[in-house]
């Protein structure tokens, strides 16, 4: 089972952008869609942004406009940019399959915090 390492996580201000990348331990190509998850403090995991195998994202609707969500089968990587980050953005995020659940497994996740 391809395994996935989170990193890129900060604190950043109100308004800034952070890129958040996950490198796979094996070939991503034949996974269909991949996804990013955040779990906020006190709440569930929730898939933000994902990307089919041909690389068309889709994302939920409060960080639409915001954030792009990137893969790139050679390398096993995926990748997150988000801009115009509020303190809503604050979480733990993940990288995994788009369609895991809390059986699969998962890596330590990378801590984003939006606060001035």
């Amino acid at each position: 089972q391809v395994q996935f390492v989170e990193s890129g996580g900060g604190l950043v201000q109100p308004g800034g952008s952070l890129r958040l990348s996950c490198a796979a331990s094996g070939s991503i190509a034949r996974i269909g869609a991949l996804g990013w998850f955040r779990q906020a403090p006190g709440k569930q995991r929730e898939l933000v942004a994902m990307i089919t195998r041909s690389g068309t994202p889709d994302y939920v609707d409060s960080v639409k406009g915001r954030f792009t969500i990137s893969r790139d089968n050679t390398k096993n990587t995926l990748s997150l940019q988000m801009n115009r980050m509020d303190p809503d953005d604050t979480g733990v995020y993940y990288c995994n399959n788009a369609v895991a659940n809390a059986l699969d497994a998962w890596g330590q996740g990378t801590l984003v915090t939006v606060s001035s």
